[in-house]
């Protein structure tokens, strides 16, 4: 099953970027996402279970890593990466 997440961190901390950087590239290094980053937020497409485990990970050492954090998540069951659905 391949799902869509749109995601956004929110870091509690003054210097912000580089938790949010270091999320975004960590995403990106995942063979089989396919992840798009704008201004408000990042989409991730993928496979289900490749999608869920790499965000379970990936918050968890965010959490780790930085401090405190807020995690806004969207999800859909269905891929709607815009290089595979041009369209809409």
């Amino acid at each position: 099953m391949e799902i869509s997440v749109e995601i956004s961190k929110y870091p509690l901390a003054d210097d912000y970027i580089p938790a949010i950087k270091t999320f975004i590239e960590r995403l990106n290094a995942i063979d089989g996402l396919t992840v798009v980053t704008n201004t408000m937020s990042t989409q991730v497409f993928g496979d289900h279970d490749l999608v869920m485990n790499t965000l379970r990970d990936e918050m968890k050492l965010s959490w780790e890593t930085f401090g405190k954090a807020i995690f806004v998540c969207k999800f859909i069951g269905v891929n709607l990466d815009p290089a595979l659905n041009p369209h809409g």
